[in-house]
């Protein structure tokens, strides 16, 4: 499997309408390009198997809280799922396959396994983009329970994710309606692709951290942050072209921004005037 062929792979799958896109599959070609040999079904039958074992252990009564009681106990008591404190920044944690084989993650990779889980017993599960911290919560409007995956599943009232935000910023926030919003799939693979991105880019890794950022532009094509990092990322490594091309396209989309001088001036540098 070469690296345009996972990019491809990924670019048909977020191509459909957003309820359809299977969030596993999408995330293991993000995996794909950094495991060319990685076996998608291998990963999808292991998820389908937990499944099987969990179902066998459902309560009589299917009562949210139970079952959410009934998935931790199962992928933190049993199988040992757990967050990854120790080494956060690990790559690892952001590939689902490495997150089932090594039964470690980070808050994104560790709810994709959950809502992933959740969705192959019929309990549909959606991810919560809070800022700082990556939660899920059961699809059902009335039912105001989220649920950290990163912390073994622990149950949340909005107080307590009022809490967590105040903990996660050292300081008080005040809990706006949006932070509990939900996201879309293509929102989600953004954020996990964007968490990527940050990793590479501390390890100065260039090229890969210019992956992350073509396949958030696959999902958004018009993000103009993206569209500045990709721009910047490719006058690194040499890619003046494409470089000037991006650059530009985000000062037509973002003249006022804060950079907009000092990207004006990297264009100057490549013979292009703005």
């Amino acid at each position: 499997m070469n690296l345009s062929s996972a990019r491809k792979f990924f670019h048909h799958e977020i191509q459909q309408p957003d309820e359809y896109i299977d969030l596993a599959k999408a995330a293991l070609y993000i995996a794909q390009e950094e495991y060319s040999e990685l076996d998608i079904e291998e990963y999808l039958n292991a998820l389908d198997a937990m499944a099987i074992e969990l179902e066998e252990r459902l309560p009589l009564e299917k009562y949210p809280l139970k079952i959410i009681q009934c998935i931790n106990k199962y992928l933190y008591d049993d199988l040992n799922f757990t967050g990854n404190t120790q080494n956060y920044y690990d790559p690892r944690n952001s590939f689902l396959n490495d997150v089932i084989e090594r039964r470690i993650g980070i808050p994104i990779t560790l709810a994709l396994l959950y809502i992933e889980i959740a969705r192959r017993i019929d309990f549909p599960m959606i991810g919560i983009g809070m800022p700082g911290h990556f939660l899920i919560r059961p699809n059902v409007s009335e039912i105001e329970i989220f649920v950290d995956a990163f912390n073994s599943g622990e149950v949340l009232f909005p107080q307590d994710c009022q809490q967590r935000l105040s903990q996660i910023y050292q300081q008080n926030i005040t809990l706006q309606p949006e932070f509990l919003a939900p996201v879309t799939k293509k929102q989600f693979l953004a954020r996990m692709l964007t968490n990527l991105k940050y990793i590479y880019l501390k390890q100065h890794e260039s090229e890969k951290a210019l992956f992350c950022v073509e396949r958030i532009l696959l999902l958004f094509p018009s993000a103009a942050l993206e569209l500045r990092d990709r721009g910047l990322l490719s006058y690194q490594i040499g890619r003046f072209n494409q470089a000037a091309d991006d650059l530009q396209a985000y000062l037509m989309q973002a003249p006022d921004a804060q950079d907009a001088s000092t990207i004006r001036q990297l264009l100057a540098k490549l013979g292009k005037n703005q």
